[in-house]
């Protein structure tokens, strides 16, 4: 026997262990060829918008844009989301997941064009109906994709590696943003940022392209809107209402958390990016252990344990005056995300049958909608008083897992949805 034919009789099943270990591992994680397909097109679409969204009320500063306009800023942006949710579950439903993705990227460049050749803060408002709006109106099809690719037993983990997976442009996007600006300045960086997001968004196409088509032997029921509504389960209406006031919790205070830690406990800008390190790091390692078992048990416990995770962090961060007492209550902002991946696929297994993007698109169109406001009153109350606006989020907070755990339910094998 010659030299190679013994080196291969050692290394062929070393080979075979180790592809079949990431057969399983890819199995566990639930990495079939769409999802992969999926998670990649999301990590381009995401990076381009985040090369620019913390830097945008910046830039409407060096267009020429008033206080009041960049204000509108941050209610513009919660409000697309829910505008474009709606269409987009609708699109998802209609057209199928790819060529529902294509139409939300082109949609996408189209806006970032717009952007790019006219210098106004009008054009960025324009073009934000189209662009901003893509990680909104995808969402419904992202999910719907992952339900149907993975079916219900995998479902929850499907999710957090979506959920996962988002966090990587949530982290490089802002850097590689932040180098353009120092470099060419904050107009033109911007401006190249966009130009960067239309070749992201043309690369992601290919990704898009290569999704297994999901031809339908039947076409979608038509479903208007009203109608939509009325298909929803009474166990789906009750956690979109504990989820409206839970989202109030989070949001009523949440463009000033920034000034809390900055002004009132004067911690410096880069501390404040550790404790920002620190949430994101926090909820990345809980994504797959808890999708593990979610998947496997009663989903409602999940849900109510996330939801009280929300509820402490505003009600944390007033008792914190110092940088580790913020570590702490960071550390519990990240948390909030034990059950989020869970509280999605319940929205999916609580959908009817043949509905679930169209239906995951409706709650998000009325839960963003109304939650848009709570932005408007987290700065009267933070003029009144800081305090008084951290207590009263907690208290939505509390209310949402209140109603959550005493009129919320999971889905169970006799549930009417599933029939």
């Amino acid at each position: 026997m010659s030299q190679k034919d013994t080196n291969d009789k050692h290394i062929t099943p070393v080979v075979g262990v180790v592809t079949n270990n990431l057969n399983k591992t890819a199995n566990y994680l639930g990495l079939k060829r769409n999802i992969i397909l999926m998670l990649g097109l999301t990590v381009l679409m995401y990076t381009g918008e985040k090369l620019w969204e913390r830097f945008i009320p910046k830039y409407l500063d060096g267009l020429g844009a008033s206080i009041l306009i960049i204000g509108a800023f941050g209610f513009l942006q919660n409000f697309l989301g829910a505008i474009w949710a709606l269409p987009g579950g609708y699109i998802a439903d209609h057209l199928g997941n790819r060529k529902a993705f294509l139409v939300f990227s082109i949609l996408a460049i189209f806006g970032y064009v717009i952007a790019i050749v006219f210098n106004s803060w009008i054009a960025v408002f324009i073009g934000m109906l189209f662009f901003f709006g893509w990680s909104n109106v995808a969402l419904p099809g992202s999910m719907s994709l992952i339900t149907k690719t993975l079916g219900k037993g995998k479902t929850v983990m499907g999710i957090s590696m979506h959920s996962l997976i988002r966090r990587v442009p949530m982290a490089l996007g802002p850097i590689i943003g932040g180098y353009l600006i120092v470099s060419y300045g904050l107009l033109t960086g911007i401006k190249i940022a966009f130009g960067i997001s239309i070749v992201l968004s043309l690369i992601g196409m290919i990704f898009i392209n290569k999704l297994t088509t999901d031809e339908r032997e039947t076409k979608p029921e038509k479903i208007h809107p009203i109608q939509l509504w009325k298909t929803f389960d009474k166990k789906l209406k009750n956690l979109l209402v504990s989820d409206i006031l839970v989202r109030f919790c989070e949001q009523i205070p949440y463009v000033f958390v920034v000034i809390w830690c900055l002004n009132v406990v004067k911690v410096s800008a880069s501390e404040f990016g550790y404790l920002t390190a620190i949430e994101m790091v926090t909820s990345a390692l809980i994504f797959i252990p808890v999708a593990n078992y979610s998947d496997k048990l009663e989903k409602k416990p999940f849900v109510v344990i996330t939801f009280v995770f929300f509820t402490i962090f505003p009600f944390m961060l007033y008792f914190s005056n110092s940088f580790g007492l913020l570590a702490v209550a960071f550390f519990i902002r990240g948390l909030k995300e034990f059950g989020e991946p869970t509280r999605k696929a319940l929205i999916l297994e609580l959908s009817k049958k043949g509905t679930e993007a169209r239906s995951f698109g409706m709650y998000y169109f009325i839960r963003d909608g109304i939650v848009a406001f709570a932005g408007f009153l987290g700065g009267v109350l933070w003029q009144v008083s800081p305090e008084l606006n951290l207590f009263l989020a907690t208290g939505f907070g509390i209310l949402g897992t209140l109603y959550f755990a005493f009129f919320g339910r999971g889905t169970d094998t006799n549930s009417e949805i599933a029939k």
